[in-house]
């Protein structure tokens, strides 16, 4: 049984001293927009979320070199295991969906080369070579937008310095001695997803399936810590959980997240508040 009900989400969470989510094409600095408000990606939230599911013993299929379970060195060889000898598009995308958690979720494109990696035969209107190979695109129900600060954030850079040489004999200074840490140093950030029931019923993401991200977002920074992030400087403060009455919403997803104010202070009784809303009723879950 798919998806019964829509459902909407956000999770504000407290950055202290730590780098959410750093910009590889800004050295490193956490995200920031031109306004100076701070971001984190969608991409970065949809990791977390997969890790802390991967946990709670979920079968994930995009999984991260440091925290995989299992031996597989790539997507590919992962995809390969259980898809290989299954012909048709649509058996391949339902065995996927049936298998990983994520792919049911968040959607996934799956792209497979012709047998044998061999080009095929130029058909009318086509380049001589062209590859026959297949992509299957499994579009998922789970969306989740990218988080944003309530207010600029401000930025602390530390030049940091190698106690001991990477290279060389041991007598002179590498000319990677020299390095830069980035931090915000506070900021509350909130982000908002949505659960939709019309796509749950092609990918089979199931009630269960949901109770089971609603489970994990409330200790979403929980096994995270890094350097970057050292432990306790990310913490989910609040969850706010909107379950609809019907399949198809009482309201927009966009009516429903702007009905949530939240306020730039560490009182957690002040942290949130609410517009009048013809709609569903927020279900407020405190963070672990």
């Amino acid at each position: 049984m798919s998806l019964s009900n829509k459902i909407d989400f956000a999770v504000v969470f407290k950055v202290t001293n730590a780098n959410p989510n750093g910009d590889p094409l800004n050295g490193n600095r956490p995200r920031t927009i031109y306004e100076g408000n701070g971001e984190v990606s969608d991409v970065c939230i949809k990791r977390k979320i997969r890790n802390r599911l991967m946990e709670a013993g979920q079968r994930i299929f995009v999984q991260s070199d440091d925290s995989k379970n299992d031996k597989h060195p790539s997507l590919k060889s992962r995809a390969d295991e259980v898809l290989d000898g299954i012909k048709a598009a649509d058996e391949k995308a339902k065995k996927a969906c049936e298998t990983w958690f994520d792919v049911r979720a968040f959607g996934q494109l799956f792209a497979f080369k012709a047998a044998g990696g061999k080009k095929g035969k130029a058909k009318e209107g086509e380049e001589p070579g062209d590859d026959k190979g297949v992509s299957i695109g499994i579009r998922g129900p789970v969306s989740v937008q990218s988080a944003f600060s309530i207010s600029p954030v401000s930025l602390t850079s530390t030049q940091i310095t190698k106690s001991v040489s990477g290279e060389g004999d041991g007598t002179k200074r590498g000319s990677d001695t020299m390095g830069m840490k980035h931090r915000v140093d506070r900021g509350i950030y909130t982000f908002y997803g949505s659960m939709n029931p019309q796509l749950a019923v092609k990918t089979g993401f199931s009630d269960a399936d949901a109770a089971a991200i609603k489970a994990v977002l409330p200790r979403l920074f929980e096994n995270d810590a890094s350097s970057a992030r050292p432990e306790g400087s990310m913490e989910v403060l609040k969850v706010v959980w909107w379950q609809h009455n019907c399949a198809s919403g009482q309201c927009s997803s966009a009516k429903v997240h702007r009905s949530l104010n939240v306020m730039d202070t560490d009182d957690l009784n002040l942290l949130i508040s609410f517009n009048e809303l013809n709609g569903p009723v927020p279900e407020i879950i405190d963070g672990v």
